[in-house]
């Protein structure tokens, strides 16, 4: 069974910018280590005779039809639920630069 360390569970935490106590490092190295442990078990299937799949359904493009709708919103009510407007636009982050 695959045992994760303190440090490797650290930099998990770093990654997804999760500030984690001491319990719960420990915790989630414990709760980590047993799905990695769980995981290990596909490499224990012997797949040399199986051939490749990559899609089960046999289904392509599935999609639906695009039906115009008739939106009668004011601009003033959907910039409401925005977190920050200007100008009667939504205000965003800069992107680029």
């Amino acid at each position: 069974m695959s045992k994760l360390t303190r440090d490797a569970v650290l930099k998990l935490a770093h990654l997804s910018r999760l500030k984690l106590t001491d319990e719960e490092v420990e915790r989630f190295r414990q709760e980590l280590s047993e799905i990695l442990a769980y995981v290990e078990q596909l490499d224990k299937v012997d797949t040399k005779d199986l051939e490749p799949t990559y899609q089960v359904t046999g289904l392509k493009n599935v999609m639906r039809d695009d039906q115009p709708i008739d939106y009668q919103a004011q601009p003033k009510d959907l910039l409401k639920n925005a977190p920050a407007s200007e100008k009667g636009q939504f205000k965003v982050k800069r992107v680029l630069g």
